[in-house]
């Protein structure tokens, strides 16, 4: 099956659409009750363009980064059905059962089925599982009766409603027919109708003729502008973008564009960039000088149509051209989170008309003007992101929740906590560590997170670590300062005893 291409037919429409009707009961009954019998399915498949998949390293482990769901185990009722491409090793799944408090491990993993596709294939694992009907069939005989279930997944294209509709279960996430909305172009659509401020730029350019008009509309129209980012509609972690710099004539020509337009992405040459470009659409749209910061807000809009803005971050961007999102800090800074999570609310309520679902992230570039700053959104990932897992574990180990009017997270017991988080702590010498020894080198260091000060590092993409020497941290603290103490530690005695 092609993503980008393939779509539900009108009556699978309609029959999808009957089913995510089942949420609603669950979320005025079950949900709420921590002691009600209920499956989760969690399928962590990144359905993305496959030729943008394979460019990030170690991309099958990414599946292992929604474990944290495991937690959801804390509730005595609960079961869970992990799938994932290849089996996970099964310390790693007794890691992150023994982050649970008040449950036992044998109580938790005789509610946890664990199932593989056995294919390390570059496809997305939601189609390995749609291949195997016999698998599909042992999902279902996994629900016990009684259970209400319904299926969490990493993003939703029609793959994953196809899944769905198979194996008979709601799936909570926002509805495909709606991805328009999450693409570069859409984003910007959206931020013109909610009323946020955004760069000036052009969207639904859909050729090399269009971009280049474009360049010069946005030259003409602010002719101090140094430099402009061309980004696909459907690019991933920064990986689709590409930076401009102007010259000094006024007209751009395509040989202009070949020598002046750098990809973020290394191994992506100027050709297919463009024939991406032209494949998927685009836009185009001003690099604003004096960027100071690039917060981040997440979302959410639960089946009853309520709001919840989940968290600000201020994300930590790399890469030759500091577009590559690398890691985040929670909350963002004190002296903008709260004006980031009024825009998140604003916005979210524009969404939720339009039949927004779910979890999603609104990124911005933010500006600092004499004492006040400013702040322009840039996109909306309409999915769970780089900032969702960090803070779900945070969540799930410490049962707080994050006030956006108060800027703070709030545990049951008053306390606040901050982290930072990244997904990418690459170094060629963790290939000398296998997941046993990450485990006892944590625990020896008093690393790993302790449930009585609720303070510590929590691991994922731990699968990644031998093969590609990546891995990935939240280190949760009491205060900003001594998280990043705890992540700076960390590196230093990982990097020490890899030596």
């Amino acid at each position: 099956m092609d993503i980008a291409h393939y779509t539900l037919s009108d009556t699978e429409r309609q029959s999808f659409e009957k089913l995510q009707e089942e949420l609603i009961p669950q979320f005025q009954l079950q949900f709420p009750d921590p002691m009600a019998p209920k499956t989760v399915i969690i399928v962590p498949s990144l359905s993305l363009d496959s030729e943008i998949l394979s460019k990030i390293s170690g991309h099958i482990h990414y599946e292992e980064r929604l474990l944290c769901l495991l937690l959801l185990l804390r509730m005595p009722r609960t079961q869970v059905i992990y799938l994932s491409s290849m089996p996970i090793d099964e310390v790693i799944v007794d890691y992150y059962l023994h982050l649970i408090q008040g449950i036992t491990h044998m109580h938790a993993r005789k509610r946890l089925s664990l199932l593989a596709c056995y294919d390390a294939s570059n496809i997305p694992l939601t189609e390995k599982i749609l291949e195997r009907p016999r698998l599909m069939e042992r999902i279902r005989s996994l629900v016990p009766p009684g259970h209400v279930a319904h299926i969490a997944a990493f993003n939703v294209t029609p793959l994953e409603e196809q899944l769905a509709l198979k194996l008979g279960f709601p799936l909570y996430g926002c509805p495909s027919s709606l991805s328009y909305w999450g693409s570069k172009s859409g984003s910007r659509e959206l931020f013109r109708n909610a009323g946020i401020p955004m760069p000036p730029g052009y969207e639904n350019l859909k050729s090399t003729e269009d971009v280049l008009q474009a360049l010069m509309n946005l030259k003409a129209e602010q002719p101090h502008l140094t430099k402009a980012v061309l980004k696909l509609n459907e690019g991933f972690s920064g990986d689709g973008n590409a930076i401009y710099t102007f010259g000094k004539l006024p007209k751009i020509t395509e040989d202009l564009l070949r020598n002046n337009l750098k990809m973020v992405a290394s191994d992506m040459v100027f050709d297919q960039f463009m024939e991406k470009f032209n494949q998927m659409g685009g836009i185009v749209e001003a690099f604003l000088p004096g960027v100071q910061a690039s917060p981040s807000v997440q979302c959410l809009i639960n089946p009853l149509q309520e709001i919840d803005v989940v968290s600000t971050h201020d994300q930590i961007l790399g890469g030759e051209s500091g577009q590559v999102y690398l890691g985040a800090r929670f909350p963002a800074d004190d002296a903008y989170r709260r004006e980031i999570g009024e825009l998140g609310y604003k916005l979210s309520k524009h969404m939720s008309t339009l039949g927004v679902l779910g979890r999603f992230g609104v990124d911005f570039v933010s500006v600092k003007d004499g004492e006040e700053w400013k702040h322009y959104a840039i996109e909306i990932n309409l999915r769970k992101g780089g900032t969702s897992h960090p803070y779900l574990m945070l969540q799930l180990l410490t049962g707080g929740r994050y006030d956006y009017k108060e800027g703070k997270y709030i545990m049951p017991n008053g306390q606040t906590r901050s982290y930072i988080a990244t997904d990418a702590l690459v170094y060629d010498n963790f290939k000398k560590l296998t997941p046993p020894d990450l485990i006892d080198v944590a625990i020896c260091n008093n690393l790993h997170f302790d449930g009585t000060t609720e303070e510590g590092v929590g691991f994922h993409l731990i699968g990644a670590m031998s093969q590609h020497g990546k891995l990935g941290v939240v280190s949760i603290g009491t205060t900003a300062e001594r998280a990043e103490a705890l992540y700076n530690r960390t590196i230093s005695v990982l990097l020490g005893e890899s030596r």
